[in-house]
């Protein structure tokens, strides 16, 4: 396979016909994540290469305080999974041109962009509201101001005034623009070769080894109520928000704990190796989700008192996930939470 050739398969992607990879299917507990997590499985969903052996990282994931971690695939993990190596992407052009050279180099962008001008986020963004998201751009026509691109879920393309709008030009160009934050990633010869899950178990252990040193929904548990009171006072809109920080991150980020370990669990010897701990995972993800529409009536209602005590499955449930694996993987103690 030549240098480009990787690259000239996610080129010649057209968004008709596109299958999104099983992630993202419709019967899942949160068929989306993040724009970051999302678009790195539909890229290697779009390589033919399995996004299932890059998700041991979720087993990293704290409460921060105000929020669960944004999780997002170690650049690392996917040089030693992949061969591909992604970094940042200096800008002090206009970034179209940047994005330009790159193509024709058989690199893919990923660029934050603004998802009022992204016609796949219709009913939600387009046109409706600002906010920032990532994109990876697969291909680019200057002239013609069309681009196709990977977003959430899924491959699409955009043209005309939502060209000049993600990337600030015509009448959406700005005094003082401001520059996204872009990388780009270089694609090996070829994939490498050998089994996936040798390498996804080492990283496996290694994320175990960075965990959290103490439960994080606990942790949670004890600002929930103060947290909910505070957004109880503000618009209904700003509880999508706060959701998507909060719950959906966490759960979100645990059905792909699942995944990935029960993808593991597959190939072991009995086949159930980690279907324990593969359970304990996604019974986060849906008590995530329980909570989610708890609190979307409960805000409704003005009645939210002793909510946080829906939390304790989830506590319980990462106890169980992270006992089991202790016995499981060649790790060290947690060093996950810094002071």
């Amino acid at each position: 396979m030549g240098l480009k050739a990787m690259f000239d398969r996610l080129a010649r992607l057209s968004p008709d016909g596109y299958q999104p990879h099983a992630l993202h299917s419709a019967d899942r507990i949160w068929p989306e994540t993040n724009c970051y997590v999302d678009l790195w499985i539909e890229v290697l969903n779009g390589l033919g290469l399995d996004p299932l052996a890059m998700l041991g990282f979720t087993l990293t994931q704290d409460f921060e305080g105000d929020q669960f971690t944004f999780f997002k695939v170690p650049l690392e993990d996917l040089e030693r999974l992949y061969g591909i190596r992604a970094t940042e992407l200096a800008v002090y052009e206009p970034v179209e041109n940047h994005v330009a050279v790159q193509i024709a180099r058989g690199r893919l962008c990923l660029v934050e962009v603004d998802s009022f001008f992204l016609p796949d986020t219709q009913g939600v963004s387009y046109r409706i509201e600002h906010g920032k998201t990532t994109v990876a751009i697969t291909a680019l026509d200057l002239a013609a101001k069309r681009l196709r691109y990977f977003h959430n879920g899924g491959f699409f393309a955009l043209s005309g005034e939502d060209f000049d709008g993600v990337f600030q030009r015509g009448i959406h160009a700005q005094p003082l623009p401001l520059l996204p934050y872009t990388e780009f990633a270089k694609f090996p010869a070829s994939a490498p070769e050998g089994d996936p899950r040798i390498v996804a178990r080492k990283l496996l252990a290694d994320h175990f080894a960075r965990r959290a040193s103490e439960n994080p929904f606990l942790a949670y548990k004890t600002v929930f109520e103060a947290q909910i009171a505070a957004l109880a006072e503000r618009p209904f809109e700003d509880f999508h928000k706060y959701a998507f920080n909060t719950l959906r991150q966490a759960g979100a980020n645990f059905e792909l704990a699942a995944s990935h370990l029960a993808w593991l669990a597959d190939d072991s010897a009995s086949g159930s190796e980690l279907a324990d701990e593969a359970e304990a995972a996604r019974r986060i993800a849906e008590t995530c989700k329980t909570i989610q529409f708890q609190l979307a009536r409960a805000l409704a209602r003005k009645r939210y008192a002793g909510l946080a005590a829906a939390l304790d499955p989830a506590a319980e449930s990462w106890d169980a996930l992270m006992s089991g694996l202790a016995g499981k993987l060649d790790a060290g103690p947690a060093h996950g939470r810094a002071a």
